[in-house]
């Protein structure tokens, strides 16, 4: 008898807990690979500690991105957005180059979402603060590995790749930047 209630007041528990982690965990699927190569010297910009890519190294390509929702949890990661920044060209979304001292950021490519976010404000939430930022760029989570692309990898599907004002105005000290786990929503 003893084992029954055990049973019974555990499994419901252990469902309960394998169902959050399933919501929790929900991502896209990788939809592909390609192949880096080695960047013509002199090519591949390693401002803000960019990687580049190494020749025979296969990457994955992702078309989606986690679902969206109102703390939708991301990477944040530092870009410059400026003239021979680690950007490498001008935004997808107004063709422009933007000051480092602006609040912008790229979004991994399903959540750029064709474009659709283009110029809106998201929030950031991290290090205990949050701040308004706009997009302006995608963080190509489809390609990689060329020129377009300063020979860097293709984003991962859960990045916001954000200038230097965005991690000043959440107050991470600068030896720090570079990666941080954070929260995002679309603005109201």
């Amino acid at each position: 008898m003893k084992k029954q209630v055990i049973c019974s007041t555990v499994f419901p528990l252990l469902c309960i807990l394998l169902l959050f982690l399933s919501v929790e965990a929900q991502t896209c699927s990788p939809s592909g690979k390609i192949k880096g190569k080695t960047p013509p010297p002199g090519q591949c910009n390693q401002e803000n500690d960019s990687d580049c890519c190494k020749d025979g190294k296969w990457y994955t390509t992702d078309k989606c991105s986690p679902p969206v929702s109102s703390q939708t949890k991301a990477t944040l990661t530092l870009n410059s957005f400026e003239p021979d920044g680690d950007g490498g060209a001008p935004s997808e979304c107004d063709n422009q180059y933007h000051s480092d001292d602006d609040p912008v950021v790229a979004l991994s490519t399903g959540w750029y979402n064709n474009g659709k976010r283009c110029l809106n404000y998201i929030n950031i939430h991290g290090n205990g603060r949050s701040v308004r930022a706009r997009v302006v760029d995608e963080c190509d989570s489809t390609m990689g590995c060329d020129s377009d692309h300063d020979y860097q990898p293709p984003c991962p599907n859960n990045i916001v790749d954000a200038s230097k004002a965005v991690w000043k105005a959440l107050g991470v000290p600068e030896s720090d930047w570079g990666g941080m786990d954070i929260y995002w929503s679309d603005t109201d």
